[in-house]
């Protein structure tokens, strides 16, 4: 017998490579595409780590015009969750970063590059796992777990490199007879790769993010095929990057101690080796220290949470950005209303170290881009959050009449407000604008400044009884308000009360504008007085300060 006489016996029914390799030709890209992939396990929740590598990968690729794919490695089907790999596909939805090729739902796929799921892809492992057979490269382990625990106590007690190499590779040296007689015999085994390593040598590698590194070869005789017949990741990736013709592999640096091994996959295979980058993790700041953002420790690890709280995703894919690249900020500033897409992320200028975790750095970005909202976005967006997780505020939201000059108010001008930062704050951003939900929360009228009662009284009554008039534009209003400060004993301007402030003891005409704010809507801070004073009209005005006064 000789090794593909072996190979014929352990896979009798495996096609020859060259059926895979015809099948999954060379892709027709222009030169310079990149050829990415999102590769996760269908076993819990899209961690924003992997929603980072996701962002990364979508722009190399579109920025070349190259692919981004989605392949689920669901070979470890012992820890696979339900629902896992539907869970992935909505987290991109979510997220716009819907993958150009891959899985599109639980059992459907788009491109011609698939299964586009491992499990789906067993004949194409055992193809070439017979392939090494017949090149003397792979071989049948016939080892039971007993055996390999007894051994990896020895070399524990002896204080030695753990694993399956050299004189500890028992079945490595069986000949082709004593395999086959085995197999005949009915012994359960699995295929390991016979490495051609040795670890007193180094490899050097270039990481596209990391630079040169080096490391000990690898003598592992890891598993290739398991017991199952399906692969272990290791094998899986190494078929699948170079069937699926894969690039460039953006992954997590947890990955980067694999590198001696998949290099060795792909060159005993004959593959051409994609570049590799690995990407630092994102990492918080606990008790004085930096760890990584931990799905056990951080509900802002999952992507879900942003969803949840009505981030909205343009603002998450753009703090990823920022993170990816330093000179991301300074682009966005000389660029304020450019798309994502005209930004040119460069790999080369990715950080060694992980970034630190920043919510409030992402609020304020959240702030920026539904700044830029028309009404009609806000409203929409706002609804088909509140649709799924705020009832109330959904209710509140029926009469898209009202709802749009809400939010219409300071929106669309050259500087908007920037008081939402998330569909979870809506409603206690507009709250006050509805009298149903005014007249039930407990207001502190907190006047600041002017706190006697009787010149509140006299400010409010003066405002509405000779001031007031609903077709005033902004300037005519505005004007009255300054000739009411003035009658009442107050500056006119806010800059001449600074500059003599003894002049006028009583204040400025912001002071009498924060009355008139407050005994409106029960708080000092809020967008444009004037709009909101039109939205809300002379019978609700009326009738909150009516309120006010009573109240003090």
């Amino acid at each position: 017998m000789d090794y593909q006489d072996l190979a014929n016996l352990v896979f009798p029914n495996a096609k020859d490579i060259s059926f895979y390799e015809e099948k999954y030709k060379p892709r027709n890209l222009k030169e310079g595409a990149i050829v990415t992939r999102f590769a996760p396990s269908p076993t819990g929740f899209v961690h924003l780590g992997s929603l980072y590598q996701v962002v990364i990968a979508k722009k190399l690729a579109k920025q070349t015009e190259g692919v981004m794919f989605l392949r689920i490695e669901d070979t470890d089907q012992k820890r696979e969750v339900e629902n896992g790999v539907i869970g992935i596909i909505n987290s991109l939805k979510d997220f716009d970063l819907s993958a150009d090729e891959g899985m599109i739902d639980e059992e459907n796929e788009i491109g011609e590059y698939g299964p586009y799921k491992q499990s789906l892809r067993k004949d194409i492992y055992q193809a070439y796992a017979k392939y090494l057979i017949s090149q003397g490269k792979a071989y049948p382990c016939f080892c039971k777990t007993e055996e390999l625990d007894e051994m990896r106590q020895k070399q524990e007690n002896a204080k030695i490199r753990p694993g399956y190499y050299g004189v500890w590779a028992k079945c490595r040296n069986l000949t082709v007879e004593e395999a086959a007689e085995k197999i005949k015999k009915g012994e359960s085994y699995i295929i390991r790769l016979k490495s051609p390593g040795n670890e007193e040598r180094k490899i050097k590698h270039h990481d596209l993010i990391k630079g040169n590194v080096d490391f000990p070869e690898n003598d592992q005789d890891v598993v290739l095929i398991k017991g199952d017949g399906l692969p272990t990741y290791h094998f899986a990736h190494a078929v699948d990057d170079h069937l699926m013709r894969t690039t460039h592999v953006i992954r997590g640096d947890e990955w980067l101690s694999s590198i001696p091994l998949h290099l060795q996959l792909f060159q005993v295979l004959g593959f051409k080796t994609p570049k590799y980058a690995h990407i630092s993790p994102i990492m918080k700041e606990d008790n004085g220290g930096k760890r990584k953002l931990s799905k056990r420790k951080d509900p802002e690890a999952s992507v879900s949470f942003y969803t949840e709280q009505g981030i909205p995703k343009e603002a998450v894919v753009e703090y990823l950005l920022n993170i990816a690249n330093s000179n991301f900020e300074s682009w966005r500033k000389a660029n304020p209303n450019a798309s994502l897409d005209d930004f040119e992320l460069k790999i080369e200028k990715m950080s060694v170290s992980g970034a630190l975790f920043d919510i409030v750095k992402i609020l304020d970005i959240a702030k920026t881009v539904i700044s830029k909202y028309s009404a009609e976005q806000i409203y929409n967006e706002a609804l088909e959050w509140a649709k799924v997780y705020d009832k109330h505020l959904e209710e509140l939201l029926q009469n898209k009449n009202y709802a749009m000059q809400v939010f219409g108010i300071e929106r669309g001008n050259a500087k908007p407000r920037k008081d939402i930062a998330k569909w979870s704050d809506v409603y206690q951003n507009i709250s006050y604008m509805y009298d149903s939900e005014f007249s039930n929360q407990k207001v502190n009228y907190e006047y600041q400044k002017i706190t006697d009662k009787e010149e509140i009284t006299k400010i409010v009554n003066t405002y509405m009884n000779e001031y007031y008039d609903a077709k005033d534009d902004k300037q005519t209003w505005f004007n009255k308000i300054k000739d009411m400060a003035e009658k009442l004993g107050y500056a006119r301007e806010v800059k001449e009360w600074k500059k003599s402030p003894e002049t006028w003891p009583k204040g400025h005409v912001g002071d009498i504008s924060t009355v008139l704010r407050v005994a409106l809507t029960g708080r000092s801070n809020t967008p444009d007085l004037y709009e909101i004073m039109q939205v809300l009209g002379k019978e609700t005005m009326q009738k909150r300060y009516e309120t006010a006064i009573q109240a003090l």
